[in-house]
């Protein structure tokens, strides 16, 4: 069987999407480790179906580089609204998850620097990312404690590295570390792997490790649960800024500096949602082979 695909990116974070509206698409968990593979597939950091909803435009479904899947994903939904927007002509597309519904709309302009003079991205897109899930059980953790500053800590229990990160959900779980300096790929990659299925997460978790540049600038680099360190993580940088506003490192709006580009984040104090702003790239199309 053969399923034709575009290979679409966020700020660097890359999905394969195949259009699932019409013909069901359900891979099974080696058939979407295979297509994420760098080496031997089409390489992925996600693998994304556009499904039927009777709620939304699409059902949006993710599938992490390990094969598993995932409730949602932030740069994949600016993608998938990019793709519902060309193909409905609609102003605003409505796009369903496992981790909820959002809404995606087409911005005008540049994201900045992190967009630079002549890149083929095709455009910015905005979305709506919902409220934030602040509740210990919501994230979740395995007790109750206050997620502006858990009970977590990497390293000596008299001098630890890392310790008291923020928690937060944004349809999927997340943990956010504050650092004074960016730290490399080998300390990310290391300490990544460790705390995403540590016991405090009973569903695991994504890392974020994050350093406040200035009060509406974020530098952010996330190790994602099930696929690794990516060069952006929408989620994530959500995550990061409401983590970072709750202790007051941030105003509630912050460009987040991720690998990949930039992304822009604001934390809507009159409706409480978080909405994202980003770039979207197609990179190519092609046929997968299951």
């Amino acid at each position: 069987m053969t399923r034709p695909f575009v290979k679409m990116n966020g700020a660097g974070n890359d999905f394969v999407v195949v259009n699932a509206l019409e013909t069901p698409f359900a891979p099974t968990a080696d058939q979407a480790r295979a297509i994420a593979d760098r080496k031997t597939g089409e390489g992925c950091d996600q693998l994304i179906a556009l499904e039927p909803s009777n709620r939304a435009d699409a059902f949006m479904r993710v599938w992490n580089a390990d094969g598993g899947v995932v409730e949602t994903c932030g740069n994949a939904l600016r993608c998938v609204g990019w793709m519902l927007l060309q193909s409905t002509g609609k102003d605003e597309v409505s796009i369903d998850t496992l981790g909820g519904p959002t809404k995606a709309w087409r911005v005008p302009g540049r994201v900045g620097s992190g967009d630079p003079e002549g890149s083929t991205t095709a455009a910015r897109i905005k979305v709506d990312m919902g409220a934030p899930r602040l509740d210990w059980e919501q994230i979740p953790l395995d007790e109750a404690m206050d997620t502006r500053g858990i009970e977590l800590q990497v390293g000596p229990i008299d001098a630890p590295v890392l310790h008291t990160p923020g928690a937060v959900s944004m349809g999927n779980p997340h943990v956010v570390f504050f650092m004074d300096h960016t730290p490399d790929d080998g300390f990310v990659r290391g300490t990544g792997s460790l705390i995403e299925h540590h016991p405090r997460f009973p569903e695991g978790v994504n890392v974020g490790f994050a350093r406040v540049l200035a009060p509406d600038r974020i530098r952010l680099r996330v190790w994602e649960r099930g696929a690794g360190l990516t060069r952006a993580c929408g989620t994530g940088a959500c995550a990061a800024l409401v983590a970072a506003a709750r202790r007051g490192l941030t105003g509630r709006a912050a460009t987040v500096e991720v690998d990949g580009g930039e992304l822009r984040i604001e934390w809507d104090e009159a409706t409480d949602h978080v909405f994202m702003t980003g770039p979207v790239e197609v990179e190519r199309t092609g046929t997968l082979a299951l």
